[in-house]
C-alpha cells in the first residue's frame, strides 16, 4: 500500500510588518473654499474702487435698491466716456476711501447703493444722463443722489442744484475774456465770481501756456 505525503504547508510569522500607506492631504472644506473666494472678490473690489479714485473729480452715490440688471445697463451706457458706474457694497467701498478726502462720503454709507466715478472736469454733462434716466423711469424720489464728493467737500442731495448748474469751464473762460476785452467794470464783476469759477479758469489758462510752451521747444 503506498502512502502519500502531502507537502508541510510553511508556518505563517508571528507577525508581520506592512508599509504604511501614504496619507492623502485632507481636502479643504467647501467652507473654506468659499471663504478664500469671497475673500479675494472683496480684495478685487476695493483694488477696483481705489482705481477709480485715482484722477476722479467727483464720486456720488446712487440709490440702486429696485433697479433692474436691464436699467442699470441702460444707465451705464448712457454715461459720458469719463464716467464709470460701479455697485459694491458700502463696507468696501468705506474702506477703499478710508484717509482720502472721499473719506466724507460715510454718512451715505447706508442700504443698496451704485457709486458713479467721473473723471472730468465737466461735472454738469456727467450728472444729465442719470437725471435723464430718472425722469424716463420716473424714479426721481426713489432712486435718487444720496450724496457726493467734489473737491474735498460732502454734497447732500439736496445741495446738487449748485453742482448741476456749475458753469463749464469753456464758458468761465468766455466770461472772463469778455470782461477782459470789455469796460473796467466787468472784470471786477467776474473777479467777484465764486472762488471755485476763478481758479478754474487760471487752471485753463496756465495749461494753455504749458501747451504753446510745449509746441514751440518741438
Amino acid at each position: 500500500m503506498e502512502t502519500s505525503f502531502l507537502p508541510t504547508a510553511r508556518p505563517l510569522p508571528a507577525f508581520q510588518t506592512l508599509a504604511a500607506a501614504p496619507r492623502c492631504p485632507r481636502p479643504l472644506r467647501r467652507s473654506t473654499i468659499r471663504a478664500a473666494i469671497s475673500r479675494g472678490r472683496k480684495e478685487d473690489t476695493v483694488a477696483a474702487v481705489r482705481e477709480q479714485l485715482e484722477g476722479c473729480y467727483l464720486l456720488a452715490g446712487i440709490r440702486y435698491e429696485g433697479l433692474t440688471v436691464k436699467q442699470f445697463q441702460g444707465i451705464r451706457d448712457a454715461l459720458p466716456e469719463s464716467c464709470h458706474l460701479l455697485v459694491a457694497k458700502n463696507t468696501l467701498v468705506g474702506k477703499a476711501i478710508e484717509g482720502t478726502p472721499w473719506e466724507a462720503l460715510k454718512p451715505c454709507m447706508k442700504g443698496m447703493n451704485a457709486w458713479l466715478f467721473v473723471h472730468t472736469e465737466e461735472v454738469p454733462a456727467a450728472l444729465k444722463p442719470y437725471r435723464a434716466f430718472q425722469k424716463d423711469e420716473r424714479v426721481e424720489e426713489t432712486n435718487d443722489f444720496i450724496g457726493a464728493v467734489f473737491e474735498g467737500k460732502y454734497y447732500q442731495p439736496g445741495d446738487f442744484k449748485s453742482l448741476e448748474t456749475m458753469p463749464s469751464r469753456a464758458e468761465v473762460y468766455s466770461k472772463l475774456l469778455g470782461a477782459l476785452n470789455g469796460p473796467a467794470t466787468g472784470l471786477v464783476t467776474t473777479l467777484q465770481a465764486p472762488a471755485r469759477d476763478v481758479v478754474a479758469v487760471l487752471s485753463a489758462y496756465v495749461r494753455k501756456l504749458e501747451e504753446e510752451a510745449g509746441a514751440g521747444a518741438a
